[in-house]
């Protein structure tokens, strides 16, 4: 029975002295599949909660792992493990997309296993939306009601607030849980590609078609597929997923053939898709079809009594720290505008920070971003795992004594920033690693300097 709630890790690019630390991760009730580069075909991603890799010198077996077709169909997070003499490395590997980076030369196995299971527990619907709230349970009451009826499902709602975790609560709630659960986000690939991978190909219809290949909506049989931030599919590939609605019917690309489908279709959007209809930028007929019955998801802060519970869930089980009760109280008067996903990001930093110990103030670190200085959705990514990155800072100071929570909040704020700086040779450098923008945080010096940190004007320009 102890090895069904195992969490299983591919470890890509191992070597020989990775084996001790795996041995003990295996103790610590993760298993570990070690495979080469060219042994990737071989695999199914679907069977890990995270992979991880070891990067030498340069990306490249970074960027063959994240082009392989497996892996393009998955959102299976990426571990990378580099080199403390190889920092710029990490730097370039979570500009690339990379969930976290890892010092791969010290003795580390306690942050690798809470990092593991962080992102475990993210991947696992079980554990990744509550019910706690009235307006929770409410929707969780209709969404169940709505499974039963095999109808086209659009959710809507702010960005990070679990809408592909409802996805899967109708699937699992349906007659088609036995079925596969595909998702796809229509923002993540160039419309060529999105279109192969969506409808699938038949043997040379293009060059390097080598084989005939089936695409997600084949792949989605008897199942439900996810159409993720529908609002960003491109005018072509609308006109395409409306056919396939209206006929229940795909052809591949190059074919000729018409493959009947038994699909369920659960789409998600946090754009306004009336007002993309009057910008030209969706059709009003597709929307019409994907609207069979529509869900909104409310703000985390909408539903406050869901973030206490949320987060003792993020902490990864039994042996987990505790919150202490001014941790509780900080995450019920923030604004959470990252929603559920902060809230994660945040109790992530916090284990790392406490280290096994319970979770005081000082361990909590906001995002705390103007989202109009952001110029880059990639800086927003990057940044939720600014203190997951925490290794390759020099030292983490700990409060002199007793201070309010604002000033925490402050002087937690000071403490990985500074660190930053210093662990950087220019500000640019430092915003990248903070996942940032150099224009915030240049306000954020400013803003730290005018409330009498020690900020240097070089900084604070």
């Amino acid at each position: 029975m102890a090895n069904e709630n195992r969490i299983s890790v591919l470890w890509i690019n191992h070597s020989e002295s990775d084996d001790l630390v795996m041995d003990q991760l295996a103790n610590k009730g993760i298993a570990i599949r070690k495979v080469s580069l060219s042994d990737l075909d071989g695999i199914l991603s679907d069977q890990f909660q995270l992979a991880i890799i070891n990067l030498s010198n340069n990306l490249d077996s970074l960027r063959v792992v994240q082009n392989h077709q497996k892996f393009l169909e998955s959102s299976l997070p990426i571990l990378a493990r580099v080199s403390r003499d190889e920092f710029e490395l990490g730097i370039e590997a979570m500009k690339r997309g990379v969930s976290n980076v890892i010092a791969s030369d010290v003795d580390n196995v306690n942050e690798i296993s809470t990092l593991i299971k962080s992102y475990a527990l993210a991947r696992d619907t079980s554990s990744s939306f509550v019910f706690a709230d009235p307006i929770s349970r409410k929707l969780l009451a209709l969404t169940q009601r709505v499974a039963a009826a095999d109808v086209a499902v659009l959710l809507s709602g702010p960005t990070g607030t679990g809408k592909e975790v409802m996805a899967r609560v109708i699937h699992e709630s349906s007659s088609r849980h036995k079925g596969p659960f595909v998702a796809f986000n229509c923002a993540a690939l160039p419309e060529n590609l999105a279109e192969d991978m969506l409808f699938g190909h038949e043997k040379g219809s293009f060059t390097g078609a080598l084989s005939s290949q089936a695409g997600l909506f084949e792949q989605a049989q008897g199942g439900t597929i996810f159409l993720d931030e529908i609002g960003e599919m491109p005018l072509h590939l609308q006109v395409k997923l409306l056919r396939v609605l209206q006929e229940k019917k795909v052809t591949r690309l190059g074919g000729q053939k018409m493959i009947d489908l038994d699909i369920r279709i659960v789409a998600a959007t946090n754009k306004e898709l009336k007002k993309a209809i009057l910008n030209r930028e969706f059709r009003e007929d597709l929307y019409f079809r994907l609207s069979a019955f529509k869900l909104t998801i409310t703000a985390l802060t909408e539903r406050p009594l869901d973030i206490i519970p949320l987060a003792e869930q993020f902490l990864n089980g039994e042996a987990s720290p505790n919150l202490s009760d001014a941790v509780k109280s900080q995450l019920l008067n923030y604004s959470w505008p990252g929603n559920v996903r902060e809230l994660q990001n945040v109790i992530t930093r916090a284990l790392v920070l406490a280290n096994g110990q319970m979770i005081e103030a000082r361990h909590l670190i906001f995002d705390d971003i103007q989202l109009d200085d952001v110029t880059d959705t990639s800086e927003q990514r990057n940044f939720s795992h600014t203190d997951n990155a925490i290794h390759f800072n020099k030292k983490v100071l700990e409060p002199e004594s007793t201070e309010s929570l604002s000033n925490v909040i402050r002087n937690s704020e000071y403490r990985t920033i500074m660190s930053a700086l210093e662990n950087t040779r220019s500000r640019d450098q430092a915003a990248r690693l903070l996942g940032i923008s150099t224009r915030t945080l240049r306000h954020k010096l400013q803003r730290l300097r005018e409330d009498g940190m020690a900020v240097t004007r070089a900084y604070a320009r």
